[in-house]
Parts: C-alpha cells; sequence; structure tokens
C-alpha cells in the first residue's frame, strides 16, 4: 500500500512539474509590446508617412430618421439605384397611425368649416334682409373663423404627419452605387441610424486622421505621395483640399482629405493606402545631424542613454541599452553627435520598464 501511495505522490509531483514548466514556457513566448521610431536626420524625420483610405468624392450617408423595424430592403451593397428609389423602409406603425388620426381630423375639420360656412351664409342673407340681429351675424362669423382655424391647423398637422411618415424610407438623392449597408429585414433600428452608404461620384478622395503634432504644418493645396498595398509599384500624386478644423472625437486626429491627381480605375473605394508628407520648408538649409525624439532618451549614473532594437524579422526583437553622447536640443528631439547611426531602431516608450537584453514584439 505504502508503495502505490508513493508511486502515485511522484505522478503528481510530475504532473505539477511538467504543468510549471508548461505556464513558464507560456509565459517566456508573451513579448511585451514596444513603440519604436527609425533614427534619421533632421530633414529626414520631417518626411513622415500616414495611412488613409480611398473612398467615393460624393459618400453620401443614407440614415432612417426615425425608429423602428425594417420591413423591406429593395436594394443591397454593390447594387446600382436611380434618384428618387426606395433603398429601405421601416414598419412605421405609429407614424401611420398618426397620418390616419390626421387625415380624418382634416376631414372632420373640412365638414365643421363647411357647415359653419352655410350657416354664415344663410345668417348674412337673413340679416341682409333685416330679420335676425346684428349680434347673431357676428356670432355666426366668428364661429366660421373658428372652424376656418381648426381646418387649417388640420392640414399643417396632416402634412407635419406625412413629413413623419417619409422619415421611416430611404429614397436615393442621387444616381449612384450603394458601397455598403448596415442592417436586415425584421431588425428594429434607433432613430438616426445609418443604413446605407450611397457613391455618387465618380471621382476617387483619399482621407486621413493626423495628430496634432503636424497638423498645423499642412496647408490647403499642399501636394503628397500616395501608395496602395493592392496597387504594386505605383505612386500617386495628391492635392489637400479639406483639413478639419476641429478634431475628432473617435480618433483624436484631425479628418484630411486628399484629392488624387492622377487616379487610376485600379483605385476602389476602401482601399488601404499609405500618404507621405515632406514638412521641409522650400528655402531650408540641408541638415545631416541624426535626430532623435525626447522621449526615446533616458538617463543613469552613466549619463543618457537610448534602447537600440535589434530585429530580423520587423516585427520582435531585443532590446540592449546603449549610452550616447548628444548635441542640442531642437523642436524636432535632440542632436545625436555619437553613438547611433542612420536606420537605428530605437524605442519611444516605456523606458522605464524596459531591461537590458529583453526580447521585445515591434508595435
Amino acid at each position: 500500500m505504502k508503495i502505490i501511495k508513493l508511486s502515485l505522490i511522484a505522478v503528481l509531483s510530475l504532473i505539477t512539474f511538467n504543468s510549471c514548466k508548461e505556464e513558464v514556457k507560456v509565459k517566456e513566448t508573451v513579448l511585451r509590446p514596444v513603440q519604436y521610431e527609425v533614427v534619421g536626420d533632421v530633414n529626414t524625420q520631417k518626411i513622415r508617412t500616414f495611412s488613409g483610405t480611398a473612398k467615393a468624392s460624393d459618400a453620401i450617408g443614407l440614415s432612417f430618421r426615425s425608429g423602428g423595424i425594417i420591413t423591406k430592403v429593395n436594394h443591397w451593397k454593390g447594387a446600382q439605384v436611380k434618384k428618387g428609389d426606395v433603398i429601405a423602409r421601416l414598419d412605421n406603425v405609429e407614424a401611420n397611425l398618426s397620418y390616419e388620426q390626421s387625415v380624418s381630423a382634416l376631414n372632420s375639420a373640412k365638414s365643421a368649416m363647411n357647415t359653419s360656412k352655410s350657416s354664415l351664409d344663410r345668417i348674412k342673407s337673413l340679416y341682409e334682409k333685416g330679420s335676425i340681429s346684428l349680434s347673431d351675424y357676428e356670432q355666426a362669423k366668428n364661429s366660421f373663423q373658428s372652424a376656418l382655424d381648426q381646418f387649417e391647423s388640420a392640414k399643417r398637422n396632416k402634412s407635419i404627419q406625412a413629413t413623419q411618415l417619409s422619415y421611416g424610407v430611404i429614397k436615393a438623392p442621387k444616381d449612384g452605387v450603394i458601397a455598403w449597408t448596415d442592417g436586415a429585414v425584421n431588425e428594429r433600428v434607433a432613430s438616426g441610424h445609418q443604413f446605407a452608404e450611397l457613391n455618387a461620384g465618380d471621382g476617387i478622395k483619399v482621407e486621413i486622421g493626423l495628430p496634432e503634432s503636424v497638423i498645423n504644418k499642412v496647408k490647403l493645396d499642399m501636394t503628397t505621395q500616395m501608395e496602395f498595398s493592392s496597387i504594386e509599384n505605383k505612386t500617386f500624386e495628391g492635392r489637400i483640399f479639406e483639413v478639419s478644423p476641429s478634431i475628432d472625437a473617435n480618433s483624436s486626429t484631425y479628418i484630411t482629405a486628399i484629392e488624387i491627381i492622377n487616379p487610376t480605375k485600379e483605385i476602389k473605394p476602401g482601399m488601404a493606402t499609405s500618404v507621405t508628407f515632406d514638412f521641409t520648408e522650400a528655402n531650408e538649409i540641408v541638415d545631416k545631424s541624426l535626430i532623435i525624439p525626447v522621449k526615446a532618451v533616458g538617463e543613469d549614473g552613466k549619463g543618457r542613454f537610448v534602447f537600440v532594437i535589434t530585429s530580423k524579422d520587423e516585427t520582435s526583437g531585443t532590446v540592449n541599452k546603449r549610452h550616447i553622447e548628444l548635441g542640442e536640443l531642437t523642436t524636432d528631439g535632440f542632436k545625436v553627435i555619437s553613438g547611433l547611426k542612420s536606420g537605428d531602431k530605437i524605442a519611444t516608450a516605456g523606458l522605464q520598464t524596459l531591461l537590458d537584453g529583453q526580447n521585445v514584439r515591434l508595435n
């Protein structure tokens, strides 16, 4: 019996040991993500690239102006539509009921007005013959005016309810193609829900979100270079034609629109693109000094240092602490006197938690 117990304990210990080894192994494979920048000279640092998305030049969002259940969808993603085509509609139960009530109220008000008008004409005739008093005639006029006011009010209400009824119907404002749809039959949607986007124009533009660090350098009619990942070995020229004056709450960037000067049919809405800006001034003196951002520099008892990243696959690598000699501080960062060369990758965040020789994931 003791031998069996000892064997069971040995098996359990072996399982526990192997489990611990597996846990340690899993932990070792989780690499800390690190943000980095590539070291370049002052002028190179002024060439910045941002990600963007191609969009139709006349992209129109189509929304329901009331809430309800989608009962009909006539056109889905990719459909060609003409101006006035009904794309989708809601059940609009409440709106339909309100409209029917407004029609009934209008008919009643019209009938009351006609009755009051007939009564006024009869009393007026009697008054002109001297058969009734002036007060009776005045009372008949007031009754008719009241009935007329109620009729006009009912007519306005019917018009309002007819408009409310149209809020549950989406019609194409122009000829175009449905780029995408968001919703299905029998799905309940809220008021203001954007059901579809209509690409109404033939032109293509690119939209990007620019950070506040560069937005003041961007001007209207400024030119850019663009490359699309789906179109190989081809560069396109762009021209900035719209810069948002306020920051977008969702992305914390300034949405900027760029016209593609030399577009081709290969570029389609939704394609990802890289947009390159050259912020170097035309009359600026060429400065080949290496420069690094302030946030990449740490300091210890031996002086200032950076973490240099060595990577073979551009997705993971190893950080090594390297002491460097820095020069003056400029608006773009520190100038480097020695210790780095152009093309080196350096960590730009979380320096206080990095360790010399640590394996990291490039972020």
